[in-house]
């Protein structure tokens, strides 16, 4: 084994490890907090184990998730306050939208990557990739400076960790739940997702093929695809009698896809259940170890189409690995898009290109924020609407579902694990500072989100904001000497306030739904939490 010597450190004021989109706005906005105060730029170094030269952006970018999954704020709330149909996002993640030409949904990972890259020079911020973390320095509790494999040393005074699996504050000591073991599940996660792009195929001949599928499911003469759907559904044939049902919106209509301005929705299985007819394997995630699933997909050419479609079934200790592995995709995964390829090519596509990194979804949560958000709190309104820094709606999403939860709920006495009302919640950045490493801060699905949280807690859009708060508290706690676990939301509300930034505030208590859920969090978190 070859030792690479130490060279001497090299000192900032901000390092940020991981380059998901909410990890980079937190930097931006910490430059731009810090100079408005001190009329100079902080130095700051962004450093994460990816390739800069695959793109600077994490899942977004590398692994090339077009289709953002945005606020979902309800009529009545739109109309009482005068929103867009996305509500009012924080003012950077709006930026950043803009500057990508995004003009609904589909994010193009190529413009992403240069309004990033735009927004991190401007920030005056080093950049660094290919990093493996050799060693955490600390100074007591305090993060004093991180070591690399290249024998590299960069010191900080303030940190903020984006990776999915809250990587750098798991090396710095910080205690971190696999999984869903907020739910005494450590080895139940949500799928992984090997995002792909397709060439050749409109929007309108994509529906056209669908629509051919569907004809030929709903006809009990067709004997042929009767049989596809019986093989897609594990020779089960209740599942197939479902699965025809859920074609059709009424008797003579069927459940075709919706195509937006920059995006289709597909709202049926007949896409699924054709290719895994073709593949010869059950529509069963954990059966399977895979589903091509009911698609979210970016339009970002009229011949060029990004799938949030292709899920793999993921343990809790395997999410941990994949994200240490720089979320590279596994050689049955890229077997399997050989598969989508041959496929997609008999339909009329040109080519099937994958990303070169997976969207994880999910890969656990640190224990012992500053406040944990439940997902009943979110349900409950979130912060208290004196210091929100925004305001966020999302289905509490557990796509793919979390593997066990049913029988561990059943054992408990309970018979629903579905919550369907939407949380709309004020935001505020309190789950993503650390108590036991105070100059630190996660913003990602791994923050400190408890039970149900994470499952809207692990959106972007989300937390963008968060992110953006978090780089004002940065810019406070290097100004004022403190430690960014010390700033509370009120301070960042009042910067807001000062410069212009602050989104409406427009959170909505459930109360019924909160407690029914805040009982189901409580009841499943006993072991987790003992």
């Amino acid at each position: 084994m070859t030792f690479t010597p130490l060279s001497p450190p090299r000192s900032y004021d901000i390092i940020g490890f991981g380059d998901e989109v909410p990890g980079i706005l937190a930097l931006v906005s910490a430059s731009r907090e810090f100079q408005r105060r001190t009329q100079r730029k902080p130095r700051t170094l962004l450093m994460f184990k990816g390739n800069s030269l695959q793109g600077i952006g994490g899942h977004l970018v590398r692994g090339r998730l077009a289709y953002l999954d945005r606020s979902s704020v309800p009529a009545e709330v739109r109309q009482a306050h005068g929103l867009p149909i996305f509500g009012d996002p924080c003012a950077l993640y709006k930026e950043f939208l803009q500057r990508s030409q995004v003009k609904q949904i589909a994010l193009d990972p190529v413009k992403a990557d240069a309004a990033l890259r735009a927004m991190l020079k401007e920030a005056e911020v080093d950049v660094i990739s290919q990093v493996e973390i050799r060693a955490v320095l600390k100074d007591g509790a305090k993060i004093r400076g991180i070591q690399t494999n290249r024998g590299e040393t960069f010191l900080a005074k303030q940190y903020i960790d984006s990776t999915v699996n809250a990587e750098l504050a798991q090396l710095a000591g910080v205690e971190k739940l696999r999984g869903f073991e907020t739910f005494g599940l450590p080895e139940s996660e949500l799928p992984v997702t090997l995002v792909f792009e397709t060439e050749g195929l409109t929007p309108q001949r994509l529906k056209e093929i669908e629509l051919n599928f569907l004809k030929r499911f709903c006809n009990p003469s067709d004997i042929a695809a009767q049989n596809f759907m019986f093989m897609a559904a594990g020779t089960n044939q209740r599942l197939t009698e479902q699965f025809k049902k859920e074609m059709q919106e009424s008797l003579n209509t069927s459940r075709t896809m919706h195509i937006g301005q920059d995006f289709i929705d597909v709202r049926c299985r007949a896409l699924s259940i054709a290719f895994h007819a073709f593949r010869g394997k059950a529509l069963s995630l954990k059966g399977s170890g895979f589903i091509l699933d009911q698609a979210n997909i970016a339009i970002l050419a009229p011949n060029r189409l990004s799938w949030n479609a292709l899920m793999f079934f993921t343990t809790g200790s395997q999410a941990e690995a994949l994200a240490r592995g720089s979320a590279k995709p596994t050689p049955a995964m890229l077997e399997e898009i050989k598969h989508l390829d041959r496929w997609f090519k008999s339909l009329g596509a040109t080519a099937v290109k994958p990303a070169v990194e997976l969207y994880i979804r999910h890969a656990g949560n640190i224990l012992n924020p500053v406040d944990p958000l439940s997902g009943a709190q979110m349900l409950q309104g979130g912060v208290s609407s004196a210091e929100a820094l925004g305001t966020f709606g999302y289905h509490l999403d557990v796509r793919g579902g979390i593997d066990g939860l049913g029988p561990k709920a059943l054992e408990k006495g309970i018979n629903s694990i579905s919550f369907h009302h939407p949380p709309l919640f004020n935001i505020g950045i309190q789950h993503a500072l650390v108590q036991s490493v105070p100059n630190l801060a996660v913003v990602s699905p791994g923050s400190g989100f408890e039970g149900y949280a994470s499952a809207a807690g692990r959106i972007v859009e989300f937390n963008a904001a968060v992110g953006q708060g978090l780089g004002i508290a940065t810019a406070i706690a290097l100004q004022t000497g403190r430690n960014l676990a010390s700033i509370t939301n009120l301070e960042v509300r009042q910067v807001l306030d000062q410069t212009g930034q602050r989104s409406k505030i427009y959170g909505k208590a459930q109360t019924t739904e909160a407690a029914r859920l805040a009982k189901f969090e409580t009841m499943l978190g006993e072991i987790a939490i003992a």
